[in-house]
This record gives C-alpha cells, structure tokens and sequence, in this order.
C-alpha cells in the first residue's frame, strides 16, 4: 500500500513551506490528490522530489537518451573501450 502524506508532512521532509508544497503541486513537479479541501502526496512522489527515486517517465527518457547515443556515436564507444 502507498502510504499518503499531507502536505504538511510533505513540507518537512523537504524542509520547504507549505507554501511552496502547493506552488510544486501547481506546477506538475509534484503530483498530488485532492481529497476535500486538502491535497495528499504519496510517498514515491515525495521521494521523487527528494531525487531518491526517479518515474517511468523519467527512465524512458534516460533510454532514449542512451539508445540515440549509442547509434550516433556507438563506434566511437566501442574504440575509447579498447583505449
């Protein structure tokens, strides 16, 4: 089960104001959940903003990033390993 954490508990272990919480809720770089009149935060979210962890869409991206290098300059590689 993914524990929630309100945006409170958020603020302290990453040591911001809740006012910033919410302006990172706003913006997308933290997701969160209305529940009522408040917002609750997952765990891996908090440990996302924490850079302890990183999401699918960030991986995707990495392996992107890798595969378009490795055909552009994979020869390259392949020679400074023989170095």
């Amino acid at each position: 089960m993914n524990k929630l954490l309100s945006t409170l508990e958020v603020a302290k272990i990453l040591r911001i104001s809740r006012v910033a919480v919410f302006k990172k809720i706003k913006s997308g770089e933290i997701k969160a959940e209305k529940v009522g009149r408040n917002y609750v935060v997952s765990k891996d979210e908090v440990l996302k903003a924490l850079g302890l962890t990183i999401g699918e869409k960030s991986k995707t991206k990495i392996d992107d990033i890798v595969k378009r290098g490795v055909k552009e300059y994979g020869d390259v590689f392949k020679k400074l390993g023989k170095e």
